[in-house]
């Protein structure tokens, strides 16, 4: 079977690549350079040449891409919308669905692909014709969330090498063959800011409108440099440390109110930053939507969290209402909530339009 991987200088991929080349299929590397600046930010170069040596390593041939284009067009673009609007949105999941498995896809395909892979840590189970997407194994490092919102088409596609490895595992692999991206820190945040300020980096595309900072009994306590610089539950950054008539606690955001361009803050661990339940837009179903006006599973709200029990409204094909059965703290628009079951299949997600409280499980 003739299997392109998308290789991207780090060792998760890599090893994926080595694991289907000893497997006996006719591997392909397809580097992707999904964006570009002049002043050497971007670190395409360097994983390049980690890819280069990684496949005469382990003796495959491999190509670069070029989707910054697409990338910007279909996923930027959309990033800096989503912070004019105030909310904070996940590149790395439209990332997935609008270049890894769009372009990517399709370049492969012409390539005479039979299948494409991937470094995720994620499985892909097949069953009566459809596609369902699963958590790893390594649940420390799953993955899935980042895939949520995959077609079945593109699922179909998809062969997930490392879906029973865990990390420690793909490390010692690597050592083993002496790749060179054997010891390589695994990239963190979202790929385009990298090691840069995040406040700077913003700045050069959308301009600051800075504000006032009130308590919610709006009293005003400081200034803000643009909304668009804040999340919900932020604590660092806030610059009102110190002031005089505070408690002592920690100040965090809890509120922004776009219209009037003012951040709302409070003292402590409080229920100002909890809530009782979200909806969300933009649901992509897997494998379809569910028969099911309404019923109980998991959900996570942002990666990493540990699972959450709730109740889904299925209001339409592409609406929830998502009540929690324990208030969670800062659910964030523009992030994804993600739907599972008890055996960890990922039933999908959708985009979090709002939260609201005061409303609890019957």
């Amino acid at each position: 079977m003739r299997i392109v991987v998308g290789i991207s200088g780090g060792v998760d991929s890599s090893v994926a690549a080595y694991l289907l080349k000893e497997q006996g299929h006719d591997v392909i590397g397809l580097f992707m350079v999904n964006w570009e600046e002049k002043d050497g930010s971007c670190t395409a170069e360097e994983d390049y040449e980690d890819v280069k040596r990684v496949c005469n390593n382990i003796g495959i041939p491999y190509f670069s891409v070029n989707y910054s284009k697409e990338y910007y067009d279909r996923v930027f673009s959309y990033f800096l919308e989503e912070y004019k609007n105030g909310r904070t949105p996940n590149p790395d999941v439209l990332c997935n669905r609008e270049v890894k498995f769009g372009p990517f896809l399709e370049q492969a395909l012409r390539l005479g692909a039979d299948k494409i892979a991937t470094g995720h840590y994620a499985k892909k189970i097949e069953k009566d014709g459809k596609f369902y997407l699963a958590k790893a194994s390594d649940l420390n490092k799953d993955q899935s969330y980042f895939l949520n919102q995959l077609n079945q088409k593109q699922l179909e596609s998809v062969i997930f090498p490392l879906e029973d490895i865990d990390k420690p595992k793909v490390r010692e692999i690597a050592s083993k063959l002496n790749l060179s991206t054997a010891t390589k820190k695994d990239s963190t945040g979202i790929c385009f800011i990298g090691e840069r300020n995040f406040k700077n980096f913003l700045k050069g595309f959308l301009p600051a409108q800075p504000g006032e900072i009130r308590e919610l009994n709006e009293n005003v306590i400081g200034r803000h440099d643009g909304l668009m610089y804040y999340t919900l539950g932020q604590r660092r950054g806030l610059n009102i440390g110190g002031r005089k008539g505070g408690n002592g606690e920690r100040w965090f955001v809890i509120k922004k109110d776009l219209k009037n361009n003012i951040l709302y803050v409070s003292q402590g661990e409080d229920d100002k930053l909890y809530s009782d339940g979200l909806y969300a837009s933009g649901m992509n179903w897997i494998p379809q939507k569910p028969q099911e006006k309404e019923f109980e599973c998991l959900a996570k709200f942002r990666y990493r969290q540990p699972d959450q029990q709730v109740r889904v409204t299925v209001l339409d094909d592409k609406k929830i209402k998502v009540d929690f059965k324990e208030p969670q703290r800062a659910i964030t628009p523009g992030q994804y909530v993600v739907l599972y079951n008890e055996e960890g299949l990922c039933l999908g997600g959708g985009t979090i339009d709002e939260y609201y409280k005061n409303t609890k499980l019957k």
